[in-house]
């Protein structure tokens, strides 16, 4: 069971900025590449960025290239997600999962390669 808790999102409008926060209160995935997804209204989930276990290692999808950005403190076991100029395309349920393997280049980007997600933080742009 994938322990981790999402917060920070909340309703902007069109080119503002929110960053959300993904706590592994356990210190479960300390060594596991950690993601971002998200699950728009009447869309598939899908992946948005990657971390590797380090931080020193990212991948975002193209959508999202420039504007958002992860990271993580490994002293607080939290993952981040820092949106900027956001569009009302972003708005969705964003949830953090935690990978199987270390690197983002062997982390699963695929949202049906993970057992079970946690309750989400919604984000909603508004234009």
């Amino acid at each position: 069971q994938v322990q981790l808790v999402e917060s920070g999102g909340g309703s902007v409008q069109a080119g503002g900025s929110l960053r959300l926060s993904c706590v592994d209160s356990g210190g479960t995935f300390a060594d596991k590449a950690m993601g971002w997804f998200r699950k728009a209204p009447g869309k598939e989930r899908e992946f948005v960025a990657g971390i590797s276990w380090s931080g020193d290692s990212t991948d975002y999808t193209d959508s999202v290239k420039g504007r958002f950005t992860i990271s993580r403190d490994k002293t607080k076991n939290t993952v981040f997600l820092q949106m900027t100029s956001l569009r009302p395309e972003d708005t969705a349920f964003y949830y953090c999962n935690a990978d199987r393997w270390a690197t983002v280049q062997a982390m699963a980007k695929d949202p049906d390669d993970y057992d079970s997600w946690g309750q989400g933080t919604q984000v909603t742009v508004s234009s």
